[in-house]
C-alpha cells in the first residue's frame, strides 16, 4: 500500500524542490542544507531552494516521490536527499526526471528504439549543481539525458556545477 503523501506547494517555480527522505543523520542533513544555501548565494539569478523536511516523507521511494511531485505540472525535476545523500561525503542528491513519462504513448512504428532503451530518469547531483540542473531543465536548455551523460563521465558518477 502506498503512503498518502502531503501535497507540495511551492511559492516559486524557479526554486528547486528538495525532499528529505532519509532521517538517519540530522548532521548530514544540515550539511546538505548548508551546501544548498551556499550555492544559492553565489549567483544573483538563483532562487532559494524549496526544502521539504517532513517525516511523512521518511523512506519514500523514488517512484512514490515521482508520483507526488508530478502533481506540480510546472516541475521538471525533483531532488531527493536519501540514504546515499546522507552517507556519501559528496552529499549527492538523487535527481528524478518528471518529464520521462512523456514517452509513454510513443508509436512503436517510429520509436521502438526509444521504447526498448528509455533514457535515464535519475542521476546524482552534488548540492552545488542543483540550481544548474533545475534551471536548465526548467528552461529546456538541456535534456535530462545530457546530465546523465555528464554524470557518467564524472569519476564519482555525479553532476557537478562547473
Amino acid at each position: 500500500m502506498r503512503k498518502e503523501l502531503p501535497e507540495i506547494v511551492r511559492a516559486d517555480e524557479w526554486a528547486p524542490l528538495v525532499i528529505r527522505t532519509d532521517y538517519t543523520d540530522d548532521a548530514a542533513w544540515r550539511a546538505v542544507v548548508a551546501e544548498l544555501e551556499r550555492g544559492a548565494g553565489d549567483r544573483e539569478w538563483e532562487s532559494p531552494v524549496h526544502l521539504v523536511d517532513d517525516r511523512r516523507w521518511d523512506g519514500v521511494t523514488s517512484d512514490e516521490a515521482l508520483v507526488a511531485a508530478a502533481r506540480d505540472e510546472e516541475l521538471s525535476v525533483v531532488f531527493l536527499a536519501d540514504g546515499v545523500t546522507m552517507r556519501s561525503p559528496l552529499r549527492p542528491l538523487l535527481a528524478l526526471d518528471l518529464g520521462a513519462d512523456d514517452d509513454q504513448d510513443l508509436d512503436p512504428v517510429f520509436y521502438q528504439e526509444l521504447i526498448d532503451s528509455p533514457p535515464p530518469r535519475e542521476v546524482r547531483v552534488v548540492p552545488d549543481a542543483v540550481h544548474l540542473v533545475h534551471g536548465n531543465l526548467q528552461l529546456a536548455n538541456v535534456d535530462f539525458p545530457e546530465f546523465a551523460e555528464e554524470a557518467a563521465d564524472d569519476p564519482d558518477g555525479v553532476v557537478r556545477d562547473l
